[in-house]
């Protein structure tokens, strides 16, 4: 059973920083793209970041030169440092991750239970 477990969300003043971390956990596996999506009340999802397993990366326009995604292929871990904090930022933010657990033929979506961060004005 691979579980997605996300920390570091919380309550922060606008210009301030956060970082969240996301590791996964459970039976040995693989892991392809990991990555980063927000919904605020009443928005759809929305993807942040992604990075792929050679760690090539891209963001959304909203977060570009702001948010920084980063990953730890032996922790099965990835990160989203977040700098300069608006308050549009306030959102649920999801960890996402392509994994294959071992015996499997296939990789599939993971999703985290998701992490609160809030931007105060």
């Amino acid at each position: 059973q691979v579980q997605l477990v996300e920390s570091g969300g919380g309550l922060v003043q606008a210009g301030g920083s956060l970082r969240l971390s996301c590791a996964a956990s459970g039976t040995t596996f693989s892991i392809n793209a990991m990555r980063w999506y927000r919904q605020a009340p009443g928005n759809q999802r929305e993807l942040v970041a992604a990075i792929s397993s050679g760690r090539s990366t891209n963001y959304a326009d909203s977060v570009k030169g702001r948010f920084t995604i980063t990953r730890d292929n032996a922790k099965y871990s990835v990160y989203l440092q977040m700098n300069s904090l608006k308050p549009e930022d306030t959102a649920v933010y999801f960890c996402n991750a392509e994994i294959r657990p071992v015996g499997s033929g296939r990789f599939s979506n993971y999703w985290g239970q998701g992490t609160q961060v809030t931007v105060s004005s």
